[in-house]
């Protein structure tokens, strides 16, 4: 590391004492090569009781965020091998905050360098969770994440388990928001591999009681975590129908319709129109009546005037018998055709022409 700053050093920097300022001038224009796009103002700035080693780290940084910008990942993946020494400085909360650095950079990295693979992700991670405590639950789930969405259920599942029972010091609001958010994906990791084992018992026509048994165990684990989450203001819309997926497989149709509901109309919940969508989908599939399939998606319109569903919409309009109803869906045509995408759809203009039709006949 002590030799890195002459590598890092601009070239220009160390001109002969002969040479006229001119000449200076003129050289430093030709060999300074400038970065092609703007740099971010610099994370760590030159102090009068910076250190040698100081130095060298924030030349360093400097040079990780150039090849960045030009997407050198193989040169950044150099440098920030050098950089990570930084986890040695014994500076009050430093590490910390080098810590966050190369986590952050480090995966961008792994994630663009094209020799990237698993084994590296688990050690750089392995490494990064125990550099610091501050950020070790939100590394874990990012973990479990790349596990995940690399079909690695089980390893992921573990993850999430580790961080789960971590503890350290006493437990502050972030930290009890970020364990109950590890709790919901591990309840979602239940439920992946609870749907692994049902798709096993679909395929087969043979009744095994100890799959059917293991599958129940991991629809109450899941089903556990999942209703916690939920409890929570927010917007989880993988967990809402993973949960509804279950219960529907179990008949249990009155629950899930609370559940949806629940998500829709709670008032402390921020304005979600899919909430909408997944209550109107699941009522339709199990044949709810039409007054409660418009009530739905006349919430729906009131959200979003241009939805995809208003033509379906306005077909139920059409279907209803109340006069009113007519005015509604003409209303509902209108507002789609207010926005340009909707201009080219001839489902929405021959919904137009049969509802001029029905009024003139009126």
């Amino acid at each position: 590391m002590d030799d890195l700053e002459s590598e890092l050093r601009v070239p220009g920097e160390e001109l002969g004492e002969n040479e006229s300022s001119d000449d200076d001038e003129s050289i430093n224009r030709k060999r300074i090569k400038k970065p092609n796009l703007p740099l971010a103002p610099p994370i760590f700035k030159e102090t009068p009781r910076e250190t040698g080693f100081h130095k060298t780290t924030r030349n360093c940084l400097q040079h990780i965020r150039e090849v960045l910008l030009h997407h050198r990942w193989q040169d950044a993946a150099e440098y920030m091998a050098s950089y990570s020494q930084t986890l040695e400085d014994t500076t009050a909360n430093m590490p910390q905050l080098y810590a966050e650095i190369i986590w952050r950079i480090g995966t961008e990295i792994l994630h663009h360098h094209p020799e990237s693979k698993l084994e590296d992700y688990n050690s750089f991670y392995e490494r990064v969770k125990h550099s610091g405590v501050k950020h070790y639950l939100k590394v874990c789930l990012e973990h479990s994440f790349h596990l995940l969405v690399n079909g690695q259920f089980e390893d992921a599942k573990r993850q999430l388990s580790i961080a789960e029972s971590w503890r350290y010091g006493k437990q502050s609001a972030g930290q009890s928001q970020r364990i109950k958010l590890i709790q919901a994906y591990s309840g979602f990791l239940d439920y992946f591999i609870w749907s692994d084992k049902k798709a096993t018992v679909s395929s087969t026509d043979e009744y095994d009681a100890a799959v059917n048994q293991e599958m129940h165990s991991y629809f109450r684990q899941s089903s556990v975590n999942l209703k916690e989450i939920m409890k929570l203001p927010g917007v989880w819309d993988p967990f809402v129908l993973s949960y509804i997926d279950m219960l529907e497989f179990y008949n249990d149709h009155e629950g899930a319709v609370t559940v949806l509901n629940d998500y829709a109309y709670d008032n402390s919940f921020p304005p979600n129109p899919n909430a909408h969508v997944y209550l109107y989908r699941y009522m339709k599939k199990h044949n709810h009546p039409l007054k409660k399939l418009l009530k739905v998606l006349k919430i729906l319109h009131t959200l979003v005037p241009s939805h995809e569903m208003m033509p379906e919409y306005c077909s139920l309009l059409l279907q209803s018998e109340k006069e009113g109803d007519l005015q509604k869906a003409l209303g509902v045509v209108l507002d789609l055709l207010d926005y340009s995408s909707w201009r080219s759809s001839l489902d929405v203009w021959n919904h137009l022409r049969n509802i001029i039709k029905r009024l003139r006949m009126k």
